[in-house]
């Protein structure tokens, strides 16, 4: 039996949109990292062949803390990668605020895929 850990971090505050400032708050995922981590899947094709390593998604998150893009900017293979933006796709964001008001941000959000 193969024991699988899958460890997410988020880095926020890469590149904001139309902001010279820092947000005040960044986006974070509802339900906290927990939730994020539960829509991710080890792609079996990478479990077989024992692949493991990073997958760095830029996420733009926008007003209402939808998820309108994802690309992948550090890669392990192509099924790490799909479901890495798989899962933070699925994932519902609070909203970037800056001076009280929601605003559109974008993140970077590293997926650690790692067998043990």
């Amino acid at each position: 039996i193969l024991n699988i850990s899958l460890i997410l971090f988020l880095f926020f505050g890469v590149n904001i949109f139309a902001q010279e400032e820092k947000l005040d708050k960044y986006p974070e995922p509802i339900g906290g990292i927990e939730a994020m981590i539960k829509n991710v899947v080890y792609p079996a094709s990478a479990k077989e062949t024992g692949i493991q390593g990073k997958v760095l998604v830029k996420v733009i998150i926008d007003e209402k803390g939808n998820v309108v893009e994802t690309e992948v900017v550090e890669s392990v293979n192509a099924d790490c990668d799909k479901a890495a933006m798989d899962a933070i796709k699925k994932t519902k964001f609070t909203p970037g605020i800056k001076d009280s008001k929601p605003v559109k941000a974008e993140v970077v959000i590293p997926v650690m895929f790692k067998l043990s």
